[in-house]
């Protein structure tokens, strides 16, 4: 360790290039854990700014594993910590958007808070994690969708996992995720669990250079579009950003409570998402319904939130969704 160097003072806000230099010490291990300790917990508790975020991002984004994707290629993701334990909608909006004919480049991990996160579940319905990351650009490109395993393509990584399990509670690296897609995607449905920081997380992205996305939190804290009423939604595109409010109403779908999605172990979440892509009825469905749907108007393959979901449900309908599932199972095992 070299004692002379020094992080930016955290109770006062730091520029995007001090910031990417910054965490670009912390992710290359040139500072002392109890520093960082130190670093994480005053920056989470000021509250990080939209520069902290893109810098912090940017490091990431210099140090991971990337791959080729179409340059309509989208990703489903969200930060993950709301504690609401639901079922995994993203995992299922990403087969149904897929299915829609949108390249789908899923990134995503094992769960850390949840009981299934997107790795658990797509495992547990038979999807080989391991030839997964390995046929990532081939997948995508003949199938339409892929998943990248977070851990695989961010090394980087491994060296803070220690101490944020140390730390024992949300920093900003519960935040990065998304922001550092593989793929390098710039057309995005991004989930976060903290409905005041929507505008602040749109900020960063928007500097990340997006070009058509929403960042999206229920007003419970649930890092997705929710069906319990209202959703603060930041909608970036063309080099602005606007926000909005969305309901299932807007999208023709009826209000469900939270507990109505209420997910389980991975082969319960796996079960479920098979049953949905089946043809089931029911709150999962109108939950995967309704973020699909904002999914599809990033993509630039609809214009409203009522034709999104008619689309989407099509593709389940048709059994395309479950079809896609099949194959990309069977394309993992030849």
């Amino acid at each position: 360790m070299t004692a002379a160097i020094m992080l930016p003072d955290p109770l006062h806000p730091i520029a995007e290039a001090e910031a990417e230099h910054a965490f670009g010490l912390i992710l290359d291990g040139k500072l002392d854990d109890d520093a960082i300790v130190r670093f994480l917990i005053a920056l989470t508790e000021r509250g990080e700014t939209a520069s902290e975020i893109t810098g912090a991002a940017r490091a990431m984004r210099a140090r991971m594993i990337p791959i080729n994707a179409p340059a309509n290629a989208i990703d489903v993701c969200g930060t993950g910590g709301d504690g609401h334990h639901t079922l995994n909608v993203s995992t299922a909006v990403s087969l149904v958007v897929a299915a829609c004919g949108v390249p789908v480049a899923k990134h995503g991990n094992r769960a850390a808070s949840s009981k299934a996160g997107a790795a658990d579940t797509l495992e547990a319905l038979g999807l080989d994690l391991d030839r997964a990351a390995e046929t990532a650009e081939e997948t995508l490109s003949d199938l339409g969708i892929c998943f990248l395993f977070a851990a695989r393509h961010h090394p980087a990584m491994g060296r803070i996992m220690p101490i944020r399990k140390a730390i024992g509670r949300r920093t900003i690296f519960n935040l990065m995720g998304p922001l550092a897609n593989p793929a390098k995607v710039t057309r995005q449905l991004v989930g976060i669990a903290r409905p005041a920081y929507v505008p602040i997380y749109a900020e960063a992205l928007m500097h990340l250079g997006s070009e058509h996305s929403f960042v999206i939190s229920g007003d419970e804290g649930l890092d997705e579009l929710s069906l319990a009423g209202g959703n603060e939604v930041a909608e970036i595109k063309g080099g602005e950003l606007a926000m909005r409010r969305v309901s299932p109403e807007d999208a023709g779908l009826a209000i469900a409570p939270v507990t109505a999605i209420r997910g389980g172990d991975a082969a319960y979440n796996a079960d479920a998402l098979r049953r949905l892509l089946l043809g089931e009825h029911g709150p999962y469905r109108d939950a995967v319904l309704l973020n699909a749907a904002g999914a599809l108007i990033v993509a630039g393959e609809v214009e409203t939130w009522r034709d999104g979901v008619e689309e989407a449900a099509e593709a389940i309908d048709k059994g395309l969704a479950n079809a896609l599932l099949n194959c990309w199972i069977s394309a993992l095992r030849a």
